[in-house]
């Protein structure tokens, strides 16, 4: 039987213009420029040079996928998975390269992928199954099992666009997963929604793919959630398939290519509705984000912004190489009146335990609002610094607090 999904010589560019000015000083510029003003002529602006360059999210990909198997798309952000997964669901056309696809395909690439904002949810299952090319029939014959589902069923006549990002995924999973198509393509989204839907899903996966026959392609930062689900792994870095094969020896890879990324600054330089990200860097106790556990850890994320917000909180989550979120440190939601600032966070010595630590950050605006959410931009090392008569061997646990004990003669 041929495979269910063969990619061969895939390439994806995009343009990049850069836009830089040419500046003049000259006084009978500057004096010309004040006269054009003040008689409401149009400004004169100085000379804009733009430039342009190719960017490569793909190059050169080739892979074969065989019915019936759940492939775990692993590589760190700005690896071309998500392009990747928009050219197998046809949004978006490759450069070069070809693809055969053998079957339908439902996909889940972002919350509201497929919906119309101003539909209800019922009028959006009828939509999406006719995308799909189902009858209406067909699409009714699993109306009640979607509902079930996405226990939605009290909102299932309110338009898409006042349901919360959870609700939207619930929702849209419940149509892919249930709508019989015979390849399912599953981005980070899941991520939205709360553990126990997250638990709900893989499950889902798991059962359309080993009882149905289906194909499941699934991203995640998630290990746990990629190892536990799939059979076998493609990993990607910068546009390039690096390795494809057994799920445990691509993992295994991804984790060993960590300790050559540890570091303790990152340039970031993202702006969303006029509140920027610049950089975040650790304060390390050690040196190139290698830092002792038994001394405090802080942490600098530069920001600023081009108005004032009611309220703004920026979040850092550290998670363990395997996907666990260890924890959350969440700066208060505050007024953030225009400008330039540093955040600083100090984790206190004796919290962390001698691991790699991975961080997220995410920037909250008035409470729901999620202005950034950046994954893995900081990996971190801890290490204890051994002394005769301390614990030799390894402490167990992701976090090691030092507790305080007191022993009283009874």
């Amino acid at each position: 039987m041929p495979p269910i999904i063969q990619v061969n010589d895939l390439c994806k560019s995009y343009t990049i213009s850069h836009e830089g000015r040419e500046t003049y000083t000259a006084l009978r510029d500057v004096m010309a420029q004040k006269a054009k003003r003040f008689f409401s002529f149009p400004r004169w602006n100085s000379k804009t040079i733009v430039t342009k360059e190719d960017f490569w999210a793909l190059k050169d990909i080739s892979f074969k996928i065989e019915q019936g198997e759940r492939v775990g798309i692993i590589g760190r952000n700005g690896a071309g998975k998500s392009t990747l997964l928009k050219i197998l669901s046809r949004i978006t056309e490759p450069t070069s390269g070809t693809i055969k696809i053998r079957g339908r395909v439902a996909s889940l690439l972002e919350v509201g992928t497929g919906f119309h904002p101003e539909l209800t949810g019922r009028e959006n299952i009828y939509l999406n199954g006719a995308i799909l090319g189902m009858s209406r029939a067909e699409i009714k014959k699993h109306f009640d099992a979607i509902v079930d589902f996405a226990e939605i069923e009290i909102f299932l006549d309110t338009p898409v666009k006042r349901y919360s990002s959870g609700m939207y995924v619930r929702l849209a999973f419940a149509v892919a997963a249930h709508l019989e198509p015979e390849i399912l393509i599953i981005d980070e989204v899941l991520a939205v929604g709360d553990a126990q839907f997250q638990k709900k899903c893989l499950g889902k996966m798991e059962d359309v793919s080993k009882n149905e026959g289906r194909t499941v392609l699934f991203v995640s930062h998630n290990m746990l959630a990629i190892k536990s689900l799939c059979s076998s792994g493609l990993l990607m870095e910068k546009g390039r398939l690096e390795n494809s094969g057994a799920i445990e020896s691509i993992i295994d890879q991804y984790m060993s290519a960590d300790n050559q990324r540890i570091n303790s600054f990152v340039s970031i330089e993202k702006s969303y509705n006029g509140f920027c990200i610049h950089s975040v860097k650790v304060s390390d106790n050690g040196i190139n984000g290698v830092f002792n556990i038994e001394e405090d850890l802080v942490f600098e994320i530069k920001v600023s912004g081009e108005k004032d917000y009611q309220a703004i909180n920026i979040n850092l989550f550290f998670n363990t190489t395997d996907g666990i979120t260890v924890f959350a440190a969440c700066s208060p939601a505050e007024h953030f009146a225009k400008g330039d600032y540093t955040f600083t966070c100090v984790i206190p010595a004796n919290t962390l335990n001698d691991n790699d630590y991975i961080i997220d950050l995410m920037v909250v605006e008035n409470g729901p609002k999620i202005l950034h959410h950046l994954k893995e931009i900081i990996f971190i090392e801890g290490v204890e610094e051994k002394r005769e008569g301390a614990w030799l061997g390894k402490f167990p646990g992701l976090m090691r607090p030092n507790f305080k004990w007191k022993k009283n003669r009874s």
